[in-house]
């Protein structure tokens, strides 16, 4: 069985993309192998974090400190915890991957005009008017992450496909096991190798070096055969 230590599964998006609903259907089958989990998400917690703060800038930042320290806690004693929040700044966002450190960032991707064409609750057709200030896609900026592990295209993916590619990624980081995603999906699931980038100085990895080294040997097996 995979380890029972917490994770942080970060959704980020922007409103309307999605984010509730991958987060219920994935919470949903993590409880299926008996994993313990919470879901945070910005709409249910609101009176609680949100509490004094308004929409500028920097009390959006703090919002998603309040969330990322509850998320730690949560994470650390064990539970995998599924924060569903628009979270628009990637400095906030990288913050809180740093603090807790066993963070996934799964971007739900959706272009604006769709958001706008398929929203029933009129946020977007009253921010567009300027009767809702500083909403995040129209008057204020959203910053997509540029290095999530896993990005779901929402207006042509659905829920099923999206939440099978983070069941990827959890497979891939150490998260769940092969067994457990075979309850979960009905598959037989393999892990990919994890890519790690290559930092300054570092060796060369045992392949690259004998690839080098064969080189060579070719050539001087072709100057025999003259």
């Amino acid at each position: 069985m995979a380890s029972m230590n917490g994770f942080t599964l970060w959704l980020t998006g922007m409103s309307g993309t999605g984010k509730t609903t991958l987060a219920n259907y994935v919470a949903a089958r993590l409880r299926q192998i008996g994993r313990p989990v919470e879901i945070l998400d910005e709409e249910d917690v609101g009176e609680v974090l949100w509490d004094g703060l308004g929409d500028t800038k920097e009390e959006r930042i703090t919002m998603v400190r309040r969330l990322g320290f509850v998320a730690s806690l949560l994470s650390r004693n064990n539970t995998a915890v599924l924060v569903a929040a628009i979270s628009p700044y990637k400095s906030s966002r990288d913050e809180i991957r740093k603090l807790i450190g066993r963070f996934i960032e799964v971007y739900v991707d959706c272009p604006t005009e769709k958001l706008i064409q398929r929203d029933t609750t009129g946020k977007y057709k009253k921010a567009l008017a300027g009767e809702i200030p500083n909403f995040i896609g129209i008057t204020e900026p959203y910053e997509p992450p540029t290095s999530a592990e896993v990005t779901i295209h929402s207006d042509t993916e659905t829920v099923e496909e999206g939440a099978l590619k983070i069941f990827q990624a959890l497979l891939d980081l150490g998260h769940v096991t092969p067994e457990e995603l075979k309850i979960i999906t009905g598959k037989k699931m393999k892990a990919n190798p994890v890519k790690k980038a290559r930092t300054k100085g570092e060796r060369a990895r045992p392949a690259a070096r004998a690839a080098r080294v064969a080189k060579p040997k070719k050539a001087a097996a072709s100057k025999r055969k003259r």
